[in-house]
């Protein structure tokens, strides 16, 4: 097992935490008050509430450090420092219909050699509240669940394959183009599941659950923390063209490397035909 740094503890730590509360709040969940934060795109107080327990833990254990938050939007930290991404409730419509298929992620992204931009991320943490379940990896140091290394599956060919993707929903995405997508990959498959959370998504392609996922108009938040999960369980993440970047997020295409390459003609196909 690789040695957890303290880094990747305190995170965990802050992940529990606010995961705690979010349990006792999905036990609650008919009674949760709600606002409208835009369209079909809701936001509760359990989601304030768990950001705001990760901002206050994670400040505390690195003081200096900026965020990038989903509610709290973007605080600059000290020059030089990393940042921590976070999404405190990735999958919030399951959670407000009581579908317990949600999670928390938070990923380090560190700054680029010249300072002038951001790069790399060099840890993550997807923390599944109601499994108890933590898929971590820093990089060069692999992908974990809890102390189990995690690989991405071994299958190679399409018809085997059990692939993730999130659907458009009203406001957000493009049908036309997922449509067109999926045309070209669901017969080809063993089968396609969209659960609704995409940082879980790719933990899974980590874990080897699912063989491959596509989404497009994700946020940061959404994928940092499963882009290097995906990677260091020795996977591949890319946009739609292929392109490998620290975050995919406004499209992303995920995979073992046999499979990765398959998705990506077909993607790409798809879209040229548009």
């Amino acid at each position: 097992m690789a040695a957890i740094s303290g880094l990747m503890r305190m995170m965990e730590k802050a992940a529990r935490k606010a995961g705690q509360r979010l349990r006792r709040d999905f036990g609650e969940v008919e009674h949760l008050q709600v606002s409208r934060k835009g369209p079909a795109d809701f936001v509760s107080k359990a989601d304030q509430a768990a950001e705001r327990t990760l901002w206050d833990e994670l400040r505390a254990a690195r003081p200096g450090w900026g965020f990038l938050m989903e509610e709290g939007g973007e605080i600059p930290g000290e020059e030089g420092k990393p940042r921590f991404i976070i999404d405190p409730l990735d999958g919030t419509s399951n959670f407000l219909h009581g579908i317990p298929h949600f999670a928390i992620s938070i990923a380090v992204q560190e700054r680029t050699l010249d300072g002038k931009a951001w790069g790399e991320i060099t840890a993550g943490i997807v923390y599944q509240p109601i499994t108890d379940q933590s898929y971590w990896a820093e990089k060069n140091s692999g992908a974990w669940l809890h102390d189990r290394r995690l690989r991405v599956s071994a299958r190679r060919n399409l018809d085997e394959a059990l692939i993730a993707t999130g659907i458009p929903f009203s406001g957000r995405g493009d049908m036309g183009e997922w449509t067109r997508i999926y045309h070209d990959i669901g017969p080809r498959v063993a089968g396609i599941r969209r659960y609704g959370a995409a940082s879980l998504d790719l933990a899974w392609v980590a874990a080897g659950r699912f063989d491959g996922f596509w989404e497009s108009s994700l946020q940061p938040w959404d994928t940092a923390a499963g882009c290097l999960l995906v990677r260091e369980a020795g996977g591949f993440v890319t946009d739609y063209r292929g392109r490998s970047q620290p975050i995919c997020d406004e499209t992303v295409l995920a995979g073992n490397d046999a499979l990765h390459s398959k998705l990506h003609k077909m993607v790409a196909g798809a879209i040229k035909s548009a």
